[in-house]
């Protein structure tokens, strides 16, 4: 490769490109870029066409090393000359296999690597050789030799790479590279770890906190752990330490601009009360210094801006002059010809002991996930759109060591967060992309004219709107998935179809909500799943029909909130997702709960009878509040079933605080004498849930074809998810015949004290025959309270008539905890 390059011009102090995937051929393409003389510039593969182009044309790159099927990546760049390290293998070698002479001293390029730019467009950071070498050889915080073996975890376009690499080569050790879907799942790395032998691994922050979370115990083989890169959770070193921790444990710390490390810190236990872990002392041939406003050293204790010097600096920033001279400095404590200090723009002080604290930044410069991140260059790409009139970036840390990037924007017209982010996916790498955008009329400003960040709004304070497209959760699963990928994500509400990478997703989070979903359900599906699908609705249909664990009788439609529970009952059919909007529309400070049916996912028998149901949930809603008073309720045939809930419970001297009938029939008023067909039940099944089905269509058809019909409206409704299957909608319809059944049966035996009725006033208009309370005043010892909301009997749970019934059962379940608690006392 060396020899090709050569004969194509490469030589000193010219930057070669290279945009390849993880692997051999990358090492390859690096060591022949360095033999030819040049020095290599890594391409992110994954980054946008537009931050290419300004690489490649900022740099001058006259050839680029790539793979075929990276190839067309650069077919819009003329004037490159593209080297394929795999399908020109035949032409490259039948170069020389001798090293050609060395042109190349400890002052030449070794690489660049861009960054984010303050100013709206990144910079190259221009590395020497001999800042690689003090980096890895002969140096005090670890020594590397032909028996170590250096795992290559990190994406080569960050600089962390470049301790990995040449810290393994340049030292005899072995070099392991690993797969990014290994690296991102911890029970595969934890193997990889062990069975490749791996003794030296380097950890961005964020990747340490993430797999110490999951397993503290994935170290105990290692002689060297590197982490660092942002600030530190103790709380994940201590648990690393405590469990089966690795020979060396280092925190590390270092700029792109000092080669990747600059300090480090040997860690040997945590102090319980400590919030963060030095950064320590500078490495060999290092120097560092926390000098005052008037560049004068701060006492020890006292905070000052860092400032590095020695062989590990950069040359400077890549056709910057202007910025090199302002950030590299003249050493003002050194009399060496040329001795330069960098600012690092990063508050530290001095401890007691000589170890260095960090203690933030000076600017608003940002690291996510260990990338470094220019709040100006997002903020300018954003204020280019022609729709935006400003826009800020901050990092928002809902969980201690997880920060998410936040753009706030005033626009100069209606925009969608989805818009905006296509935009700047465009311009910017993924990890730039903010995970959130609150829209605007205009920003807090200072009494100076500046933007307060201080005043801007937290996320989780501005709601979001469901768009035109949005899929409710249409079945149990659907929605604990939602559940989880609203709480990883912080985004609030989340449809079935809406991508996790467009709402903020990235690689950490992705691995943490595989997790979490391999709690709820008992399968492990692979990460790849969901990088293919993206979706809950893609998700949900790998995870049906596997051995789940997921099926429950009781499910937490919305489990956040001090307040007392408030338990519905399911209508016929026996799923509770008619409830979800309502629990949305009633507050995160109000718990519900839904308790569904048994037998829609095939592996129980539905039960036969109300009085059966009502045994088995409140069992259930025991387990969950072993005392009353109680707040029951539920929507038409849960009405009947939170009915007997109520009487069973006062039937053990529990109270209840509030017994809610949502347009829920008593019994007495029912008519049952209709034939329960299945183009009957069928219908009436598509009514709840919003789908206009014939009946007479219906029975004109075979059996299977009406279950096929009857799917095929729903999809194309996006009602029923896309994956529904014939057994599934078999399912669906037993129950709801075996509950309509039971409830023909039902005839309550004796009353309660007190009962709640939210009639549908649509329905009721069309029907002046039906008693006020709809039969429900001969069960109910006091007056039966009765409200009428808008809508009729299906459309009251769904917007818009939701927000009307979600009012006014507020004001009851605020009555009801009120009384509740004067009960308790």
């Amino acid at each position: 490769v060396a020899h090709y390059l050569r004969g194509l011009g490469v030589g000193p102090e010219e930057l070669v490109g290279i945009c390849v995937e993880r692997s051999v051929e990358m090492v390859v393409g690096l060591l022949g870029i360095m033999k030819a003389g040049g020095g290599y510039l890594p391409l992110g593969h994954e980054y946008p066409g537009e931050r290419l182009a300004f690489m490649l044309e900022d740099a001058g790159l006259r050839v680029v090393l790539t793979q075929e099927r990276l190839a067309g990546r650069f077919d819009e760049n003329d004037g490159v000359e593209l080297v394929r390290l795999d399908s020109d293998r035949g032409a490259i070698e039948r170069e020389s296999v001798d090293n050609p002479s060395r042109v190349s001293d400890g002052a030449g390029i070794a690489y660049a690597i861009y960054t984010s730019g303050s100013t709206g467009r990144p910079k190259g950071i221009v590395v020497p050789h001999r800042a690689v070498n003090r980096l890895v050889c002969n140096t005090n915080y670890i020594k590397l030799d032909a028996s170590d073996c250096v795992a290559q975890a990190s994406n080569f376009a960050f600089d962390a790479a470049t301790f990995e690499i040449w810290g393994a080569l340049l030292n005899g050790a072995r070099l392991v590279i690993m797969t990014k879907d290994v690296v991102l799942s911890p029970s595969e790395f934890a193997a990889h770890i062990r069975g490749r032998g791996i003794t030296v691994l380097f950890l961005t922050t964020a990747l340490f906190n993430h797999l110490a979370r999951e397993s503290a115990r994935t170290f105990g083989s290692l002689r060297s752990l590197l982490f660092g890169g942002e600030a530190v959770d103790p709380k994940w070193v201590r648990d690393v330490l405590e469990s089966e921790p690795p020979e060396r444990l280092l925190h590390v710390y270092g700029p792109t601009e000092s080669t990747t490390f600059a300090t480090w810190f040997a860690v040997h236990d945590v102090p319980d009360d400590a919030a963060t872990i030095p950064i320590g002392r500078p490495l060999s041939n290092t120097q560092a210094y926390i000098l005052d406003q008037y560049m004068q050293p701060a006492p020890v204790g006292v905070h000052g801006e860092l400032h590095l010097g020695g062989e590990g600096l950069a040359r400077g920033y890549l056709n910057r002059p202007a910025l090199t001279a302002e950030k590299f400095i003249p050493h003002p404590f050194s009399q060496a010809p040329g001795a330069r200090l960098y600012k690092t723009g990063d508050v530290a002080r001095y401890l007691p002991d000589g170890s260095i604290e960090f203690a933030g930044r000076m600017d608003h410069q940002v690291k996510i996930r260990g990338f470094r991140v220019e709040p100006g260059e997002v903020e300018a790409i954003l204020e280019e759109h022609e729709g935006v009139l400003e826009a800020v970036l901050v990092a928002h840390e809902e969980r201690p060591g997880e920060k998410r990037l936040i753009a706030y924007v005033a626009a100069k017209e209606p925009l969608k967060a989805s818009g905006l982010r296509e935009f700047l996916r465009r311009r910017l790498p993924e990890y730039m992309v903010p995970s959130a955008f609150v829209l605007m009329d205009s920003l807090p400003l200072t009494p100076s004219g500046k933007v307060d960040r201080r005043a801007l709004p937290a996320p989780d304070a501005m709601p979001v709107e469901p768009s035109e497209t949005f899929v409710p959760p249409r079945n149990t699963l659907e929605l604990q998935l939602a559940q989880i990928w609203e709480d990883v994500l912080q985004v609030q509400p989340i449809g079935m179809t809406d991508n996790f990478f467009d709402l903020g997703g990235h690689s950490l989070s992705a691995v943490r909500l595989m997790a979490r979903i391999r709690n709820l359900s008992g399968s492990d599906l692979p990460l790849a799943a969901l990088f293919q699908g993206g979706t809950i609705e893609a998700l949900a249909g790998l995870l049906r029909g596997r051995d789940s664990k997921a099926s429950s009788t009781l499910v937490a439609i919305q489990p956040r909130g001090e307040g007392r529970p408030f338990f519905c009952a399911h209508p016929a059919g026996g799923n509770i997702i008619c409830y979800v909007s309502l629990a949305r529309r009633l507050g995160l400070d109000q718990p519900l709960y839904g308790l569904q049916a048994r037998g829609l996912d095939g592996r129980q028998e539905p039960l036969q009878s109300i009085e059966e149901m009502a045994a088995s949930y409140v069992e259930a809603v025991r387990g969950v509040q072993p005392f009353g008073p109680y707040l029951l309720g539920g929507w038409s045939l849960g009405g009947a079933v939170a009915f007997e809930m109520a009487r069973q419970l006062q039937g053990v001297g529990e109270e209840i605080a509030l017994l809610a009938m949502l347009d829920s029939r008593a019994p007495s008023a029912l008519e049952g004498d209709e034939e329960l067909d299945d183009a009957a039940l069928l219908a009436a099944i598509a009514a709840d849930a919003g789908l206009p089905i014939n009946e007479d269509e219906l029975r004109s058809l075979e059996p299977d074809e009406r279950l096929r019909y009857f799917l095929d409206q729903g999809r194309n409704c996006r009602i029923v998810p896309s994956d529904y299957d014939l057994e599934q909608a078999r399912r669906l319809l037993l129950v709801y015949r075996t509950n309509v059944m039971a409830l023909r049966r039902y005839h309550p035996r004796g009353s309660v004290q007190r009962l709640t009725l939210f009639r549908a006033g649509e329905m009721l208009a069309q029907n002046s025959t039906l008693d006020a309370t709809l039969g429900w005043s001969e069960f109910s010892s006091e007056p039966v309270e009765v409200y009428d909301v808008p809508g009729h009997h299906a459309s009251m749970l769904r917007e818009p008539h939701v927000q009307s019934l979600a009012s006014v059962l507020k004001r009851s379940l605020e009555e009801a905890q009120v009384a509740a608690s004067e009960v308790e006392r």
